[in-house]
């Protein structure tokens, strides 16, 4: 029983938790189905990439020692374990490189930690494929709100708190407590044990080897939304309202705190229609440089030899992000030499650590000076880059690019995401399971049981 009466419950709250309550029998429309198919492949893709890299390796060995209680799969290994755990290994191998989709006005990464919550709930309730896609639909909604009506001035967040971290925490576990059928109380009680749980703190860019950086953006959130909507099931009882009263999210988690923004336009305005696949498995930043780069490469047939000098010209606000980073899939000086040398930037390239000490490589990535710009930072649509490249012939070719490939200004096709979906998972589930894959995300509504995944998402 809750330890307050409805009385005590603020409209805002009210109409959040019923509107969370009544996902899973709430059609979407058309648009809406095909753009969280095309996230949801996606984040597979991704997961399934990230099984075998460092801290996707990292956290299935360390949820191993939980597969006496079979729930919940383990993406790109043949574990099965409690589906708060399950939902952990697989956010952080969903974010285990810079593979994974983003949403720009929310300033996080939404699938790597919903899509692994919502999974993990739909195979311990075993659920059809419309309630999965329905809840991770639900997610993005409640997240990217989540963030939005904190109100945080600059990109970066404030000093205290990563959004980045909480609204993955509050998307998971929205998708959850949708998936387990719970009325509006216990989803209040659920979005409680989210902001009892939610934390996160901005030196994620501080991390060289992308594993805590891969908690802090997936598996934290992912885990502990599930963890919460499992108590809740269990029969733990919370707070009705943790957005008003004394002591609230708000007071804690806030810079100048807009609360309606969670029911703003809410089930008119799905954010998943706002959120972006990348074309390169590269960090955001980088994106609109390599688009810029290798789109001067391709139309001026430039090698190596002929680039005397590149400057690349970017928003100041998230620069320090990418320059000069120890990893790199997050180098921008880095990949956009890749893209010269190579044409292209390739996942393999984008984790290949040798070739950042290889001396040709070296020697182009010397020419190249990154110049911060203020005007791009307020520049829409956001996340534009300048390449411009002084040939040794004294010719200069400039290529401004200012829709990001993959981005709602400038989205990618089906068929580009579901190539970018067999090209991450081929090489470790074969090609035919890789297609397998694509084929059944492609009429998920229709998907009877969520354990039919089971078989083309297992190592």
């Amino acid at each position: 029983m809750s330890v307050q009466s409805n009385s005590a419950i603020s409209p805002l709250a009210q109409a959040l938790s019923e509107y969370i309550a009544g996902t899973v029998d709430r059609p979407l429309p058309p648009a809406v189905v095909e753009k969280t198919r095309h996230h949801m492949l996606d984040t597979l893709a991704a997961i399934i990439s990230g099984s075998r890299l460092k801290a996707g390796k990292l956290a299935a060995g360390y949820v191993a020692r939980f597969a006496s209680t079979p729930e919940a799969t383990v993406i790109g290994t043949a574990l099965v374990v409690p589906a708060e755990f399950a939902a952990l290994a697989n956010g952080m191998a969903g974010h285990a490189d810079e593979t994974d989709d983003s949403h720009l006005g929310g300033r996080f990464h939404p699938g790597c930690g919903i899509v692994p919550a919502a999974l993990a709930v739909a195979e311990l309730k075993d659920c059809g494929g419309s309630a999965f896609l329905r809840a991770v639909a639900l997610g993005y909604d409640i997240g990217a709100r989540l963030n939005m009506s904190l109100g945080y001035s600059a990109p970066n967040n404030r000093p205290g708190h990563s959004t980045h971290s909480l609204g993955t925490a509050f998307g998971a576990a929205a998708a959850s407590a949708a998936l387990l059928g719970f009325d509006a109380q216990r989803v209040r009680h659920v979005l409680s044990y989210a902001a009892q749980q939610a934390s996160g703190v901005p030196y994620w860019h501080r991390d060289h080897e992308h594993v805590e950086k891969a908690f802090d953006f997936g598996g934290m959130g992912a885990r502990n939304g599930v963890a919460g909507a499992l108590m809740v099931a269990s029969g733990c009882s919370g707070v009705d309202d943790p957005f008003t009263g004394r002591n609230h999210f708000f007071t804690a988690f806030g810079e100048t705190p807009k609360p309606d923004m969670l029911t703003h336009e809410l089930g008119s305005r799905f954010e998943i229609m706002a959120a972006s696949i990348k074309k390169w498995c590269v960090g955001s930043p980088i994106q609109s440089v390599l688009d810029a780069t290798t789109t001067l490469v391709a139309e001026h047939h430039i090698r190596p030899d002929d680039v005397k000098a590149m400057r690349i010209t970017m928003p100041d606000d998230r620069m320090h992000i990418v320059d000069n980073g120890a990893m790199p899939d997050v180098c921008v000086q880095h990949l956009a030499t890749l893209a010269v040398i190579d044409g292209t930037v390739t996942f393999a390239a984008t984790h290949d650590h040798a070739r950042m000490d290889d001396k040709a490589v070296r020697a182009v990535r010397n020419r190249i000076t990154l110049i911060p710009s203020p005007e791009l930072t307020v520049a829409r649509p956001a996340r534009q880059a300048i390449v411009e490249i002084d040939l040794m012939s004294g010719k200069s070719v400039r290529h401004h690019a200012k829709a990001v490939r993959g981005t709602p200004d400038n989205p990618m096709t089906t068929q580009e995401i579901e190539d970018k979906a067999r090209d991450l998972v081929a090489p470790i589930t074969g090609t035919e399971r890789a297609g397998k894959l694509v084929d059944v995300v492609r009429s998920m509504e229709t998907m009877r049981s969520v354990h039919e995944l089971r078989a083309l998402l297992q190592a």
